[in-house]
């Protein structure tokens, strides 16, 4: 038997090992996959009926609502719809029984389903708020503890289950466990003792690769005679050499690290660009190749060239705003993202950039993610016209409310007594400021859809400051706040829509008043800033934290803590404004030293010369 055979012979008791621990290992994996099976087949399918049924329910019982309150068409569409889906999954619940105490619970849910739609049906037939508190609203309340008697069942059954095949995992474990170290011991055992008589004339071989393992590189193998043992050494001292020049390159090790990154942003489902510090591209995955037509323009110069203007513009932005040391850009929201028209219609992306550091930590490239939100920003647009449109349809009982409040007040009614004058008088100030958050929520929309036009005129930067001011004096005078002025002479003209930029400052000094304690200074300044006119309201307030910085103008947004009335709607429409006319909104602030709230507006251009 030669060398080789006998070599073979030695690995013999270790793949017998790896095959028994192989089977062990396959079978107990196909029990704890049967188990996971049967906890999904028994029960999933349940649960997943309940929780439809429960939906279902609800909707049932919200259209009664709306029954109740007059709007029977969209009652009616709710009915059509979620009816047949409660009997359909009731149907696929009573085909899946397999609890013990399943069957009965089940038939408790169609007896309640079966009396919910009868007292329905005489709902509907003679709709009332009494025959909906009197009748059907309890039936809903069985209806819905019986669904979640079902849903509880199955997912106590599920968790029940989950416990069983968590302690067969265990015993799974300790099975492969000792089959796994027996097998290992044995083999390892039976190949020591064969590998050990087969081995003994490879001492000087064997030193040589300890010394290889040490970190020697350059040693060799002395050849002694010729035959199995000779050819071993040379193949030994060949592949010395070899690993030799492979660490001297580090080729290997850069091939890989190339290999892994490729293959990370490869499964980012978004375009990826990585960047170098020059602004050509380095790197980029699958996905940018496909959307942004990267494999054909890697030819064009620019290489995105072949990207839609737009887009392109936007992607450039992101990473000259990284090149130029502001850090990482992160979008505000859905405004930042951009559109592009294609043969699937409109798409909207969002662009994202963060840096690559070098060994200097300095900045070596830009990592641009651009992600496509059209799904969410169509989701955007659903909510906004939503509101918008629940805002209006407020408005007219909002104005008939008002006007009966002030009737009584005003004594139209008949006198009142001082008690109902003060109730009266507190739901007047509710109205009031209900309509504000109407109107603001109004003001918003038609911004945000375009539809309202600016009547840009000529207007003096100092002008505009006394009239907030002036407006907002009275007020200052009663918390015993100063108002300041610091008005840089000679100011260019501005181009504004006066009206629509008083709103921005009634609501930087409103805010302002509200936050500054009595005793102190509200001051409000114009000054030029890069050839714009940069407005300011300071004041000498608690100021705000850093953290709130960056969303103090979404919309909702309010503070933290904050016990001032409103919706959160006066900065988004001051942002929406600004940037109608072209200009840039922000805040700067630290805690115990004030806020101030800052927008830019352009230069007016100069008038014509006449002939």
């Amino acid at each position: 038997m030669n060398l080789r055979a006998k070599l073979l012979l030695a690995q013999l008791p270790l793949v017998l090992a790896v095959a028994i621990l192989g089977i062990v290992s396959v079978l107990t994996v196909g029990v704890l996959g049967e188990t996971a099976e049967n906890i999904l087949r028994d029960n999933y399918r349940s649960v997943l009926a309940a929780q439809r049924m429960k939906e279902s329910a609800e909707r049932m019982d919200s259209a009664a609502l709306f029954i109740v309150a007059g709007a029977a068409n969209e009652a009616s569409e709710q009915i059509l719809r979620h009816r047949p889906l409660f009997e359909q999954e009731l149907l696929a619940q009573e085909d899946n029984l397999t609890e013990l105490d399943e069957g009965a619970v089940t038939g408790r849910l169609r007896s309640a389903w079966h009396e919910y739609q009868q007292a329905f049906d005489a709902f509907a037939a003679r709709p009332s708020a009494g025959a909906y508190f009197g009748d059907l609203q309890p039936r809903f309340s069985v209806l819905k503890a019986a669904a979640d008697e079902v849903l509880a069942l199955n997912q106590d059954a599920m968790v029940r289950k989950s416990d069983n095949a968590r302690e067969g995992a265990r015993s799974a474990e300790r099975v492969v466990v000792g089959a796994s170290i027996t097998a290992l011991l044995l083999g390892i055992a039976a190949s020591v003792s064969i590998t050990s008589r087969v081995l003994r004339p490879l001492d000087n071989l064997a030193l040589v690769v300890r010394r290889l393992g040490e970190g020697d590189r350059s040693v060799r193998a002395t050849v002694m005679g010729s035959g199995e043992i000779a050819a071993l050494a040379l193949e030994f001292n060949e592949m010395a050499a070899k690993l030799e020049a492979f660490h001297k390159s580090s080729l290997g090790e850069l091939l890989r690290a190339q290999l892994a990154a490729q293959a990370t942003i490869d499964s980012i489902p978004d375009p990826v660009l990585v960047f170098t510090v020059e602004g050509t591209i380095l790197s980029s995955n699958e996905c940018a190749d496909e959307v942004l037509h990267l494999g054909a323009a890697h030819h064009e110069s620019p290489p995105l060239a072949l990207v839609d203007p737009v887009l392109r513009r936007a992607i450039e932005r992101v990473r000259d705003h990284v090149l130029s040391g502001h850090g990482p850009y992160v979008p505000r929201g859905y405004d930042d993202a951009v559109m592009v028209q294609g043969g699937e219609g409109e798409r909207w992306f969002l662009p994202r950039s963060t840096p690559l550091y070098g060994a200097d930590e300095g900045i070596s490239g830009v990592t641009v993610i651009v992600q496509d939100v059209s799904r969410l920003r169509r989701f955007d647009e659903l909510r906004n016209d939503l509101v918008a449109t629940v805002a209006h349809e407020f408005r007219t009982p909002l104005t008939s409310l008002r006007m009966a409040i002030h009737l009584c007040v005003e004594g139209a009614a008949g006198d009142l007594t001082p008690k109902q004058l003060d109730l009266l008088g507190a739901a007047r100030e509710d109205c009031e400021r209900l309509q504000t958050i109407v109107d603001d929520l109004l003001d918003l929309a038609r911004l945000r859809a375009g539809k309202i036009e600016l009547e840009l005129r000529p207007s003096r930067p100092d002008i505009l400051v006394a009239r907030a001011l002036e407006k907002a004096r009275q007020d200052a005078q009663q918390r015993g706040i100063t108002l300041r002025s610091d008005i840089v002479p000679s100011l260019d003209d501005i181009l504004v829509d006066e009206t629509r930029i008083q709103l921005v400052f009634d609501n930087f000094l409103a805010n302002a008043l509200r936050h500054t304690p009595a005793g102190g200074h509200v001051t409000v300044s114009a000054e030029p800033y890069s050839g714009l006119v940069r407005f300011e309201v300071r004041d000498t307030g608690p100021g705000i934290d850093a953290e709130h910085l960056p969303r103090l103008f979404e919309r909702f947004y309010r503070v933290p803590g904050s016990t001032t009335p409103g919706a959160g709607l006066g900065l988004s429409i001051a942002r929406e404004i600004v940037e109608a006319h072209g200009g840039e909104i922000g805040a700067a602030s630290l805690p115990g030293e004030g806020s101030t709230f800052w927008f830019t507006l352009a230069h007016a251009p100069p008038p014509a010369r006449m002939p």
